[in-house]
């Protein structure tokens, strides 16, 4: 099954694009530059404590939370900082499975809200977590915490939510079921942490899966909670393009004559319209393959299908 697509010359945030794919190019960008600049301080024998004294501890959160309300921007800014090869490595491999899934069942624009809510969420419950359990209290002022684990453990558990039985490698045996990869992932993330004796990062995975269980089963229920980001993010991407009916009417005066686009024959793909087609795939981008109804996917299948 073949469909043709129109480019789209307008700045777009998401819309028609891969979202997963622009968190992944954000993260290792960020990540080169940062690297990069630990590099220069080295070599200038300013020194790595320095370059986390000057940038570093701008972009991290503190576990103390009388530091946290004097750098609530971190919140945001630790969602995207990784200064470890092995942690930039290992979140975006696990972002792009996990957020792929997502995207794929439920649309992109839940991507990007449930990425920073399920981040945001896992730090606080990490600040709590170095408040209320006593075997951290002692490192409460030198700890603080970066990345996206957070972020990709509220896409595991939201996606498992919705999706547990969808089979990813059908190759295999027939596929693996999502709940097994996500429990793959759970293990491997808290047994990692558990030897590197960094258990205190664990109410942060916590408080993330819970918001990604939390997150989905609102949006099941009809409460989308990143329908206002989305639209901001909408408006922003558009703001710098005039509409294109507005382009074209300019058009038509300078030119005296209104243009008009040959009109392209009748098509079909398989035993489907073309636009009907296109119609159902923009529907399955937006908010994912089950909101379609049981007559959408009919015709789904049969435009799979050969004459």
């Amino acid at each position: 099954m073949q469909v043709s697509e129109k480019e789209k010359s307008h700045l777009s945030l998401g819309e028609g694009r891969n979202m997963v794919t622009q968190l992944i190019v954000t993260n290792l960008t960020i990540f080169v530059f940062l690297f990069f600049t630990m590099v220069i301080y080295q070599m200038e024998n300013i020194g790595v404590p320095r370059f986390y004294q000057d940038i570093m501890s701008w972009l991290r959160v503190p576990a103390d939370p009388a530091i946290l309300v004097k750098k609530p921007w971190t919140l945001i800014t630790a969602l995207f900082t990784h200064i470890k090869v092995v942690d930039i490595f290992s979140n975006m491999i696990w972002l792009w499975c996990f957020g792929t899934l997502l995207q794929q069942t439920a649309g992109y624009k839940r991507i990007l809200p449930l990425y920073l809510f399920g981040g945001i969420c896992g730090f606080l419950f990490y600040v709590a977590g170095m408040q209320l359990i006593p075997a951290f209290h002692n490192d409460i002022a030198i700890s603080t915490i970066t990345g996206a684990a957070g972020c990709v453990m509220a896409f595991a558990i939201g996606v498992t939510y919705i999706a547990p039985t969808h089979r990813v490698f059908p190759m295999l045996v027939g596929g693996i079921p999502v709940w097994v990869i996500t429990l793959i992932y759970c293990g491997l993330t808290i047994g990692t942490l558990a030897t590197s004796k960094l258990t205190n990062q664990i109410p942060e995975l916590v408080g993330a899966g819970l918001a990604g269980w939390w997150y989905m089963w609102q949006w099941r229920k009809g409460n989308d909670w990143g329908a206002g980001l989305n639209k901001i993010i909408h408006k922003v991407g558009h703001s710098f393009h005039p509409p294109q009916e507005k382009m074209a009417g300019s058009d038509n005066l300078h030119s005296g004559y209104k243009a008009t686009e040959p009109t392209l024959p009748f098509r079909r793909i398989g035993k489907v319209p073309e636009q009907k087609l296109n119609e159902i795939l923009d529907k399955i981008n937006t908010n994912g393959y089950s909101s379609l109804s049981p007559e959408e996917k009919d015709t789904l299948l049969r435009a799979s299908k050969t004459e």
